[in-house]
């Protein structure tokens, strides 16, 4: 009584869904199938089987790169597409 009101230790825990196919990274759910890793392009937390495949289908792709990011990355930007007019 004498030491006053005090707020529990406890830390909000934010809840986050994987970019890629939208599904929750809960602890009890991706913990024993694959986990989840952080992409190095945005940054943002996917399920490991969300992640690009490397040389290997099972092997992932050093730096993590989520499969969002890499189709990004693989499809041609429009200005290499688009070829300038003649006598322009």
């Amino acid at each position: 009584m004498a030491g006053g009101e005090w707020q529990p230790l406890l830390l909000g825990i934010e809840p986050r869904s994987c970019r890629v196919c939208g599904k929750g990274l809960y602890r009890n759910f991706t913990l024993f199938r694959g986990g989840w890793s952080r992409c190095t392009v945005c940054d943002q937390f996917v399920h490991y089987s969300c992640l690009a495949s490397g040389k290997t289908k099972f092997l992932k792709m050093r730096p993590r790169v989520c499969k969002a990011c890499r189709e990004v990355q693989a499809r041609p930007s429009l200005h290499n597409t688009i070829k300038p007019a003649v006598g322009s």
